[in-house]
């Protein structure tokens, strides 16, 4: 039987186990594919504690595989599907769960992997990547305008960055001082993280910022609003609607598209975005993978190998 890492009931990482499921099949819409890299995220670990996306509704069933987007190999095609040919390299997001030798995906969230893009960055893309990528759209900033990023230094800050500079902005990236170096890769000015913050970044920043896409939310969210003059310049990723709705801003719309992964996917392509994998975990040490993300200290992206 195919195996997955599943979580049991809502928890700690005391819930989670390697174990075998039956091999799923695609209902109306869907694809099947066998995954060769799953990608790792702090959504994975949120669900497990019984977190809910905005508007996300109903219950969930146990046990649930972990992970929400994949890169593999198209096997088996629901009813309705088009585009799609058994064979194809693709990668997306998914219905049910991603660190699986099997996974469903919708087809409308579902992108081609060129050629040149690897199984590992095709993981990485359709949750980070295309969360950065959406943001930075929604802020419309004219080129030459100043982004202020917090927390730069993990998935979704590293992919912002680089979309921004791709996109001519001048980007300040905030993140702890062990991470400084990696920001700075990214062609991001470096502020430390801490108390305090708007001093350093009106130190770099003279002028001011001419947006905020914030990873973080709390304090350092209260903080960055100050900064600006126009509040719907504010947005984020790391607190909930209630909470910037109040300091002017909004969260990050998502579009959800399989336009946006072929996006993010030219962008790797052309050497504008680098997915920063530093980690790889084969499916027996997901729990490993997963607690690198939960313990906040990755820099860039932890991906799962499935099968090669």
């Amino acid at each position: 039987m195919p195996k997955a890492y599943v979580f049991t009931r809502y928890g700690g990482p005391e819930t989670e186990a390697l174990v075998d499921v039956d091999r799923p099949a695609p209902g109306p819409g869907q694809l099947l594919v066998a995954v060769r890299v799953a990608g790792v995220n702090p959504v994975d670990w949120k669900l497990r504690t019984g977190y809910r996306r905005p508007g996300e509704t109903g219950e969930r069933e146990f046990p649930a595989v972990l992970g929400n987007e994949v890169s593999g190999v198209v096997e088996e095609i629901g009813e309705g599907v088009s585009g799609f040919a058994v064979g194809d390299e693709v990668f997306g997001n998914t219905a049910a769960g991603g660190y699986a030798e099997y996974a469903l995906l919708p087809a409308a969230v579902t992108a081609h992997k060129p050629a040149a893009l690897s199984f590992a960055d095709a993981a990485t893309l359709p949750v980070a990547a295309a969360t950065a990528y959406d943001g930075v759209r929604q802020l419309a900033l004219p080129a030459g305008a100043t982004l202020l990023i917090t927390g730069a230094g993990g998935g979704v800050g590293a992919a912002a960055a680089q979309i921004a500079r791709a996109f001519g902005l001048r980007v300040v990236g905030v993140a702890s001082e062990g991470k400084r170096e990696f920001v700075q890769s990214l062609g991001a000015v470096h502020v430390p993280s801490g108390p305090d913050l708007a001093p350093r970044v009106r130190a770099v920043a003279p002028a001011g910022v001419d947006g905020v896409f914030d990873l973080v939310g709390g304090e350092v969210l209260a903080e960055a609003a100050g900064l600006l003059t126009d509040r719907t310049k504010l947005i984020t990723a790391g607190a909930p609607e209630p909470t910037v709705a109040d300091l002017g801003g909004a969260r990050v719309a998502r579009a959800r598209t399989a336009a946006v992964l072929d996006a993010v996917a030219e962008l790797v392509v052309k050497g504008d975005l680098d997915p920063h994998v530093t980690r790889t975990f084969p499916l027996e040490r997901a729990d490993e993978a997963l607690r690198a993300i939960e313990e906040g200290h990755a820099l860039g992206k932890i991906v799962i190998e499935v099968a090669r």
